[in-house]
């Protein structure tokens, strides 16, 4: 990669990051005009990079699927015990979703939509199918619903986070304590 490329890279990411503040602050009213003053460039080099608001978004989708999945990558859920797993992706999730959270402000075409489900859920049913397989589970219900069950409070606490209600630490550690202390196999097998 060239110097120029580099700081083009760099560039970009910098005016990303500064739109996503902007975006979650001032939602949909937020122009290219406040994105470029926040993000200390003019509006001629904004429209260089973005040549408009849907540009802009895509880039901000891409930027927040390589970021969650960067942060899932990095927790190393196939390394870690179950419980550990399911509070490290409860992590990773809810980070990138108050990072990112503006983009649940727009309207998804039905291809973001499905790429957002595949990305974030196929790492997340992996921990589920390993902690079923490992006996880690109750085994009174499919692994399928209580992968739902977690997806639905993982849902209805996001909503919180991105109001600014909990904070990422708070909101995983009650969706990880609610949800392990109804899910685990309470015989401590699997532990």
């Amino acid at each position: 990669m060239s110097r120029s490329t580099s700081l083009r890279d760099h560039v970009a990411a910098g005016i990303l990051d500064i739109a996503a503040e902007v975006l979650a602050e001032r939602g949909d009213s937020a122009s290219m005009v406040d994105i470029a003053a926040a993000a200390g460039v003019a509006r001629a080099t904004l429209y260089r990079y973005f040549p408009n608001r849907d540009a802009l978004l895509r880039a901000l989708y891409e930027a927040a699927f390589a970021d969650l999945d960067e942060r899932i990558s990095d927790a190393q859920l196939d390394a870690a015990p179950i419980d550990e797993a399911i509070a490290r992706m409860t992590r990773a999730v809810l980070a990138a979703t108050n990072k990112y959270r503006a983009l649940g402000l727009f309207k998804k075409t039905p291809g973001e939509a499905q790429q957002a489900d595949h990305r974030l859920t196929a790492p997340l049913r992996a921990v589920f199918e390993r902690g079923a397989a490992e006996g880690s589970f109750r085994d009174d219900l499919p692994v399928q619903t209580l992968a739902e069950v977690y997806f639905g409070l993982l849902e209805g606490t996001v909503s919180r986070v991105i109001q600014g209600q909990l904070g990422v630490e708070q909101a995983s550690a009650a969706i990880t304590g609610i949800f392990l202390n109804g899910v685990l196999d309470a015989s401590g097998h699997g532990r």
